[in-house]
Parts: structure tokens; sequence; C-alpha cells
């Protein structure tokens, strides 16, 4: 058991690491909001979308050493980290559940403010479209914003399913 259970935590530590690193990302894109930098605006959207992507294959990997490791107990594969940890070594159990607590809690701080985020980049938008209407003769349609901004959610949804 103490391979696999090695590796759950490993891999806790990383999907951590991997929520802290989104987190960070998210504060940097915020600042770009506040300051101005439009021009950074796209490449932040592309680090957040590849960090997406990495917090996947991290949360992935966790999920997969768990499943092993439920299975080591002779638990059912879909056995949470709540009814394992009764299971586990007795030195390791705060361990774990200290790692868990912190995935959750991180997890939750990335949900809300990349949902910040985006009410801040849809609020710029509205406030873009709202001006180049304002350009736009009477019937006269604007195409440059046609078909790429939707003002009633992201452009992107699965910049925001990636990390929620």
């Amino acid at each position: 058991m103490m391979p696999i259970l090695k590796k759950v935590i490993e891999s806790l530590r990383d999907e951590l690491q991997q929520y802290g690193e989104m987190l960070a990302l998210l504060d940097q894109q915020q600042d770009i909001f506040t300051q101005r930098g439009t021009e950074n605006i796209w490449h932040s959207i592309s680090a957040i979308n590849h960090q997406g992507i990495t917090i996947h294959a991290a949360r992935e990997c966790r999920h997969s050493f768990r499943r092993q490791l439920a299975r080591t107990l002779k638990q059912p594969e879909d056995c949470t980290f709540g009814k394992l940890l009764p299971l586990l070594p007795d030195h390791y159990r705060p361990l774990v559940s200290a790692l868990v607590q912190e995935n959750n809690e991180l997890l939750q701080r990335v949900s809300q403010r990349a949902e910040q985020n985006h009410l801040l980049l849809r609020r710029s938008l509205d406030l873009m479209q709202n001006f180049l209407t304002t350009l736009a003769q009477p019937g006269q349609a604007m195409p440059l914003l046609k078909g790429w901004a939707n003002p009633t959610g992201p452009s992107d949804p699965s910049l925001y399913e990636a990390i929620v």
C-alpha cells in the first residue's frame, strides 16, 4: 500500500501546485484589466487555457491514484478520500486530509477569481460594444465584433470548463 499512498500524496501536492499557479495567472490577469494592459489580455487568456489543461491532467492523475488506492484497500473505485482516510495508516491521515482540504479550498478560490475575471472581461466587452454601437449609423451592422463576443457568456466556454 505504501507505494500507491506515496503516489496519491505526490499527486495531491502536484494538483495543489497547479491550482496555485492558476491563481497567480488569474491575479496577473486581473492586474492587466485594472492597468488597461489590453495588449497582454490575449497572452493571459492563452496562459490560463494552458494552465487549465495542466490542472486537468493533474486532476486525472490524482483520480487514477485514488482509484488504485481504493482498490488496494479493497474499496469501490469511486470511494472518496473521506471514506479512505480512516483506512490509512495513522501517521499519514493528517497529511492526506490537509492536502485534500487545501486542494478543495484553493479550487474554490480559483473558481471565484476566474468568475471575477470573466465579469471584468465581459464588462469591458460590453463597454466596447456600446462604444461601437454609438459609432454605427442607425440600422447599420458593426461587423468588427460580429460572432466574436457573446454578451450573455464567455466566447470560449472551454476556458472555464477546464478549471471549474
